[in-house]
C-alpha cells in the first residue's frame, strides 16, 4: 500500500499539534490536531492560502459571537442566528474555507458560556499551533521537475511518430500504424499540464510558468493532430501535391523540439502553398477532392506552426 508524502505530513503534523497543545496545558488541545489536518494542503500555495482563511474567519467568529452571545445569550437559537449572518459573511469574503474551524471555535464558546480574555487567548492558541505546523510540514515539497522533463520528452517523441505517420500515408496510401501514439499523448498530456500546476503552486514565490505554457501549447497542437488524422486517412489517391506536403511533414516532424523554430516551416509552407495553386487544375472529380483535402490539411498544418510561433519561447 503507498502512502504518498502529503498523508505522512498530515499524520505527523496532527500528532505534533496536538503535543504541542497539550504541552503547554491548552483547553480542547485535539482540536489543534484537527485544524493542522484541514490546513496540510497539497501545495504550499494552497497551504498558505487556507491557513490565512482559517485564521481570518477565526477571527471574525469571536466577533460575531462576542456580539450575538451578548445581545441575545447562550441559546441554541442564538447559535442559528450567528450562523445564518456568520456564513454569507464568510462567502462574501470569499473565506468560506475557514468555516469549519471558525464553527469549532463556536461551539467551545458556546459550551463554555462565556467569553474571557483567557478563553480567546485559548482558541486563537489552538488555531495558532495548527496553522504553524501545517504550514511547517509544508516547507518540503517534492518536485516533479524530473517527471515533467520526462513527460515532455515522451510527447516530443510521439509528436514525431505521428507526423512522420501522417508523412508515410501521402506518400504509400496505407500504414500499419495503430495509432495507439494518439491515445498515448492525449493521457500525457492531461498528467503534465496537472503536475506543471502543481510545481507552479509550490512556489510562492511568482515565477513564469514555462512547463505549463509548453504543455497547453503542446495539447492545442495535438486537437490539430487529431483533426489532421481523419483528413489523411481519407486519401486514397496519391498525387503529386501530397508527395511535397509528405515531404514536408517529415521534416517537421523531425524537428520536434522545445526550441521555437516555426517560422522557417511557416515561410516554406506559403512557398509550398503558392506552387500547388500553380499547379494544373485537377483532370477529375477524384482528383479534384482530394486536392480539396489537402488544402484543408495544409490549413490545419498552417495553425499547427502557429500556435508553436506565437508561444515564443516554447
Amino acid at each position: 500500500m503507498f502512502i504518498g508524502t502529503r498523508t505522512i505530513k498530515t499524520a505527523i503534523g496532527t500528532g505534533v499539534s496536538i503535543a504541542i497543545a497539550h504541552a503547554i496545558g491548552l483547553d480542547y488541545f485535539a482540536t489543534a490536531g484537527t485544524i493542522a489536518i484541514l490546513c496540510i494542503q497539497v501545495t504550499r500555495k494552497r497551504t498558505v492560502k487556507t491557513s490565512l482563511f482559517r485564521f481570518a474567519a477565526s477571527l471574525l467568529v469571536i466577533l460575531f459571537a462576542f456580539l450575538f452571545f451578548s445581545l441575545l445569550g447562550y441559546h441554541p437559537w442564538t447559535v442559528t442566528i450567528l450562523l445564518l449572518v456568520f456564513l454569507p459573511v464568510l462567502v462574501k469574503l470569499k473565506i468560506q474555507e475557514g468555516f469549519v474551524t471558525s464553527a469549532v471555535i463556536l461551539m467551545h464558546i458556546f459550551t463554555l458560556q462565556e467569553m474571557t480574555i483567557p478563553i480567546l487567548i485559548n482558541e486563537m492558541s489552538l488555531v495558532g499551533i495548527g496553522v504553524g505546523v501545517a504550514l511547517l510540514m509544508n516547507l518540503w515539497m517534492p518536485s516533479y521537475n524530473k517527471t515533467i522533463a520526462g513527460l515532455q520528452c515522451t510527447i516530443e517523441q510521439n509528436f514525431r511518430t505521428i507526423i512522420k505517420e501522417f508523412s508515410i500515408y501521402l506518400r504509400q496510401g496505407e500504414s500499419e500504424w495503430d495509432g495507439k501514439e494518439l491515445l498515448e499523448t492525449a493521457k500525457l498530456l492531461d498528467q503534465a499540464i496537472k503536475l506543471a500546476v502543481l510545481e507552479n503552486e509550490n512556489r510562492l514565490i511568482r515565477e513564469e510558468n514555462t512547463a505549463f505554457d509548453y504543455f497547453v501549447m503542446r495539447e492545442k497542437q495535438f486537437v490539430l493532430l487529431e483533426r489532421m488524422m481523419p483528413i489523411v486517412s481519407s486519401l486514397t489517391l496519391q498525387v503529386p501535391q501530397g508527395t511535397q506536403i509528405a515531404e514536408f511533414l517529415e521534416e517537421l516532424g523531425s524537428r520536434v523540439h522545445p526550441g521555437n523554430t516555426a517560422y522557417l516551416f511557416l515561410e516554406k509552407l506559403q512557398v509550398m502553398v503558392e506552387a500547388i495553386k500553380q499547379a494544373p487544375l485537377p483532370l477529375s472529380r477524384e482528383e479534384f477532392e482530394i486536392r480539396a483535402s489537402l488544402f484543408t490539411l495544409l490549413r490545419e498544418i498552417e495553425e499547427y506552426l502557429y500556435i508553436k510561433h506565437n508561444l515564443g519561447k516554447a
